[in-house]
């Protein structure tokens, strides 16, 4: 095994130099970026976009602002109005977890996201990852944010890496604490840059490195691309036939429903008895699907949205 690479003090001031200035000339121009954004439509966009593709958030956020442009005013919705809105983001607790978050800010906060780390750990639904964007991207405050794309930018240009360990580990976030400029305004333009040149030059499976605006700076490239050495300990998402699938049918049934759903029509969306029971249960526990009839045979059940599927949008 290679010993590992340990980029200069300079090297690092000018691969964050060089990749703020690139950001500023090439960012996406995503509607939570844009200059009116609020702290609350930038803590929604991170909810919304974890483990779900930019382009699938876009259209849904738009739309969700529009409608529910605060805390307070989407505290208020109904379960059913907000899972319908939520559509096919897919993991929709995320969808619960968000409106929870959004009753403790109008509880704690006045109906003002905080401008406090500690304070937006506290909400529900709040990890490190959100937290910390939320400070950099919402209020240009020094945070340390670490997601995905972010650990591969820094395992490849500073550690010399393929692809950073399957699983976050400490060495990695000390390094990413080490490497985030002291003022605000840089460490909030460092987070910005780093996790966009993960998402759109810099990924996983296609790099693009003949236009990375730092390739010339890059420890991996450096190193002459040396492969993964993780890659057998890494899980692959399969989705057809799976448990999930089978919850994302159940729901966009129930979402497209204007009353309850007979379980004999599921039955026919899902052919697979046993399983679709078993996803009917673990809805229902979760607090995203209700049923409404058929205590005793299943046959006789039927399942709506919380709170009343003939909610409208």
């Amino acid at each position: 095994m290679p010993a590992p690479h340990h980029q200069s003090p300079a090297t690092i001031t000018e691969l964050q130099e060089t990749l703020a200035d690139w950001f500023e000339r090439t960012a996406r121009p995503l509607p939570w970026r844009a200059p009116d954004r609020t702290p609350w439509g930038v803590l929604v966009s991170e909810v919304m976009s974890q483990q779900t593709p930019v382009a699938r958030v876009a259209p849904v956020w738009l739309e969700w602002m529009d409608r529910w442009p605060s805390p307070a005013a989407f505290a208020a919705a109904s379960t059913a109005d907000v899972l319908r809105a939520w559509g096919r983001l897919g993991y929709p607790r995320r969808a619960l977890r968000l409106q929870e978050c959004a009753q403790a800010v109008v509880e704690r906060h006045g109906g003002e996201v905080p401008e406090d780390e500690a304070l937006l750990l506290a909400l529900p639904g709040v990890g490190a990852y959100t937290a910390a964007a939320v400070m950099a991207f919402a209020f240009g405050r020094r945070s340390v944010v670490v997601d995905t794309n972010v650990r591969r930018v820094l395992a490849r240009t500073v550690g010399g890496d393929a692809l950073p360990m399957p699983a976050l580990t400490a060495a990695e976030s000390a390094r990413a604490a080490r490497l985030a400029p002291v003022a605000d305004d840089d460490a909030a333009l460092w987070a910005a840059s780093s996790m966009e040149l993960g998402a759109v030059v810099c990924t996983a499976r296609a790099p693009a490195c003949d236009r990375c605006p730092v390739s010339h700076l890059c420890a991996w490239r450096a190193a002459g691309y040396p492969p993964d050495e993780h890659a057998g300990r890494r899980r692959t998402q399969t989705w057809k036939g799976t448990d999930r699938q089978a919850r994302g049918t159940v729901m966009g049934a129930l979402r497209a429903s204007h009353g309850p759903v007979a379980r004999r029509v599921l039955d026919d969306l899902w052919p697979d008895a046993a399983q679709l029971s078993r996803c009917l249960g673990s809805l229902v526990e979760d607090g995203l699907v209700e049923q409404v009839t058929g205590d005793g045979a299943v046959a006789d059940a039927a399942y709506q949205l919380p709170g009343g599927a003939g909610a409208q949008d």
